[in-house]
């Protein structure tokens, strides 16, 4: 059992890209937490084990790993970088007493660095300033020292937050300075960033001889121990086999007994006799603990106080599968087992928010990669479900209802600079501020409605040829602004049910942009394109071309057929209108009209 004062618990925080994923990853190999062997084939992105982390190449969930240097054990949190998963930042954060802010050399403090860094400096972390990416030929150095000491002024609740260290870094070679070097490309490690986490963060401030107590800030699971709660034990001394009792959110007290108590080292668990407090632990044996409940000592228990967490911002339908083709792709698809699934969603997830709707269920999260990760990681299990488009959450403040805002942060090339703000126009965005960066190009900060940013993103990376950079931040609330209008055009809806064919689908591709291939099955009121007009068109796609005894040079010709566009989960979910619906399974994304049937679909919309 280490000493507390032996023990450094920090956060690694930092916008998206700016290399947090990347620096844990150096510090766990030069810590020598692997063999010699084990990090020669350890891949890049350690930290990153979701398949979908992979993928996307971000920080999804944020997770804890421990190191040793020297006499101190020092336990490490990988903290996400978008704002849509900035509730496992804030429920994380509480387990550290330091926080390790990474900006990017050329790009300086972003939206999420301002957001995460705001939340530290409210509980009292202690911050280290790492630039990182040094060596980069656009970096601005002495620019990005002072956005930052502009940003500390602004968010720093007590005197002591503006002294704060900066260390110089090039996190993907593992070497990093005390000072900025003249050469970058010579040689080193990161034995400075090592020193200044014993020496600049302080030791958890604990009593080691109080009742045991601790607050569950994450939750694991394993089919052979079941349930982990996972946090850092803030007094007393934990043991296997201690009774305990679990303090629920509503009062209520149930008593358990420790089974079995893990401690980390590099990425594994490993069963230890005892830990103390300022520790970061992993228990067994508390079967009904959930996020931000305390467990503490049956002799003394005390509640610490619970987490909280900011509110969702938009919320989707999701229920069971009702279009033709339900029950053929996939292995649950009732509503039961979509309620059981997100039941336990919601132990883990904890800016989520899951509402019973009759038959399906409204799910309310921080943005559309929130919701849509939810959305991707339940097709993968073999879930087969509809969702709906999104929806802003609302609030009522003084007998008004108010909407949630965000700051949006745009940097494009100049050429594009109309095309942006023709769009954003059109969405009642309001230019906040505008610069020229030194390499270039040109960042304008708006303020917009939450629901004004749905569909954004595609629109604009197709208007700059996929130059653009977009990052927003939840930016509170104003009063519920008008309708905004439909940017979208009309649909190409299927009329008949069967598999398509070249020769109808040759006919349809003058009407619009196809979203499905020959030889697709199809149903009647499935959307198969986006029309060039507004108001929705339907066609016959699975038509057959009439033969004759007649054979001419002009008419037998093979038809050739413009290319289909796939649309990614993404993209579907910007795509649907209110009256649509994206039917999702393990194999297949499929549009469709919620109203399948033409007279139904008329007689809802004179309503």
């Amino acid at each position: 059992m280490k000493d507390a004062k032996h023990i450094r618990n920090i956060a690694i925080i930092a916008h998206v890209d700016h290399g947090k994923t990347t620096m844990v990853d150096g510090l766990l190999k030069q810590s020598k937490t692997f063999r010699d062997n084990q990090a020669e084939m350890s891949q890049d992105l350690i930290m990153d084990s979701g398949d979908q982390e992979h993928e996307r190449g971000i920080t999804i969930t944020a997770k804890q790993t421990s190191i040793y240097h020297g006499d101190y054990k020092i336990n490490i949190i990988d903290t996400p970088g978008h704002a849509d998963f900035s509730g496992e930042v804030e429920r994380t954060l509480n387990m550290a007493d330091g926080v390790m802010l990474i900006v990017d050399a050329q790009e300086g403090p972003m939206p999420q660095t301002k957001f995460v860094l705001s939340k530290a400096l409210e509980l009292g972390l202690k911050p280290v300033v790492v630039i990182n990416k040094i060596d980069k030929p656009s970096r601005r150095i002495d620019e990005v020292l002072d956005e930052i000491s502009d940003l500390f002024l602004e968010l720093a609740v007590s005197d002591d937050q503006l002294l704060y260290p900066v260390y110089y870094a090039i996190g993907r070679d593992g070497k990093a300075w005390k000072e900025m070097p003249t050469d970058p490309s010579e040689n080193g490690d990161l034995s400075p960033i090592f020193d200044a986490i014993i020496s600049d963060i302080p030791a958890p401030t604990v009593d080691e001889n109080g009742a045991f107590q601790l607050l569950v800030t994450s939750l694991q699971y394993d089919s052979f121990l079941g349930k982990y709660a996972i946090g850092r034990v803030t007094r007393g001394s934990v043991r296997k086999g201690l009774p305990v009792v679990l303090m629920k959110r509503d009062d209520v007290q149930v008593s358990g007994r420790i089974d079995k108590v893990f401690g980390y080292r590099g990425l594994l668990r490993e069963e230890i006799d005892e830990a103390g407090a300022g520790d970061i632990v992993a228990l067994t044996g508390i079967a009904d603990a959930h996020i931000g409940e305390t467990i503490a000592d049956k002799e003394n228990p005390e509640a610490l106080p619970v987490i909280d967490v900011e509110a969702p911002t938009l919320s989707m339908y999701l229920g069971p599968n009702t279009s033709p083709l339900k029950g053929k792709e996939a292995e649950f698809n009732t509503s039961r087992q979509i309620g059981d699934r997100l039941k336990k969603e919601l132990e883990t997830n904890v800016s989520l928010r899951v509402a019973d709707d009759g038959i399906g269920f409204t799910v309310s999260g921080r943005g559309e990669l929130h919701l849509s990760v939810l959305i991707e990681t339940l097709r993968r299990e073999g879930f087969e479900f509809e969702v709906g488009r999104p929806q802003v959450v609302t609030i009522e403040e003084d007998g008004e209802v108010k909407e949630p805002v965000e700051e949006l942060l745009i940097e494009v090339a100049p050429e594009f600079l109309g095309a942006v703000s023709q769009e954003l126009g059109t969405r009642r965005a309001a230019l906040t501020k505008q610069e020229q960066t030194s390499s270039g190009t040109t960042r304008t900060t708006y303020i917009l409605p939450t629901r004004a940013m749905i569909g954004l993103r595609n629109i604009l990376l197709t208007a700059t040829k996929g130059t653009v950079i977009i990052n927003s931040l939840p930016h509170g609330y104003q009063p519920l602004g008008a309708r905004l209008q439909q940017t979208r055009s009309g649909a190409l809806v299927a009329t008949e049910a069967g598999s398509t064919t070249a020769y109808a689908l040759d006919l349809a591709s003058a009407r619009g942009e196809l979203f499905v291939g020959p030889g697709t099955t199809v149903y009647q009121g499935m959307i198969v394109g986006v029309y060039n007009r507004q108001g929705d068109l339907d066609v016959n796609v699975c038509r057959g071309k009439q033969l004759t005894n007649m054979r001419t040079s002009s008419s037998d010709g093979t038809i050739q057929l413009t290319p289909f566009t796939d649309l990614s989960l993404e993209q579907s979910i910007d795509f649907i209108e209110d009256d649509e619906l994206l039917e999702v399974t393990p194999k297949s994304l499929r549009l469709r009209k919620r109203y399948l049937e033409p007279n139904q679909r008329k007689r809802a919309g004179k309503k």
